[in-house]
């Protein structure tokens, strides 16, 4: 697994970087090919905050956690993404699939856009869409974890939206042809 540790408006310390490096180095075990992960320090009110991207077999593995300290940021994370790892692999063991993991193109990330008090919009994102079924759509966004995720139906081949109920089921919004 190959990291590229960066700061958002602010330095990384060799000891950071090093250390970050290091504990991110051992979510290898889980894949199986080289996969690089992206992790961006920034600073925000006095506390640290840590994301850390990486494409995986078609999936957007991320994680993000926020410390007082920037080395309890990076044991945080690896946590979520050792979780995050472990559920990917069973679910694709329960489908009867190989956990094979192979590196992607920048990867899918769903987005909202979130108005502020006046309604304006703050940020876009813009991502690439791999034509997925609704079930890979569902998994990806539980990957992320997020309550909606935007994808093109394979099926279809129409941009369709699945999210979380607060029954905890799925919803499946697609176009009218």
């Amino acid at each position: 697994m190959r990291v590229i540790v960066t700061g958002k408006n602010m330095d990384i310390s060799p000891a950071l970087r090093d250390y970050a490096e290091k504990k991110l180095k051992k979510l290898s075990k889980y894949v199986k090919q080289s996969v690089t992960a992206q992790a961006t320090f920034s600073t925000e009110r006095g506390r640290y905050i840590l994301e850390v991207t990486a494409p995986l077999d078609g999936y957007l593995l991320r994680g993000e956690e926020q410390a007082a300290d920037p080395m309890a940021c990076v044991d945080q994370v690896v946590e979520k993404l050792e979780r995050q790892l472990e559920k990917h692999k069973t679910k694709l063991l329960k489908r009867g699939k190989s956990p094979v993991q192979a590196p992607v193109e920048e990867g899918p990330e769903a987005s909202a856009e979130k108005p502020d008090g006046n309604g304006m919009i703050v940020k876009v994102k813009r991502f690439a869409m791999k034509p997925m079924s609704p079930e890979e759509a569902v998994t990806q966004m539980d990957l992320l974890g997020h309550d909606f995720f935007v994808f093109t139906n394979a099926e279809t081949g129409l941009v369709s939206v699945v999210y979380r109920r607060k029954d905890g089921n799925y919803g499946l919004i697609e176009p009218e042809t």
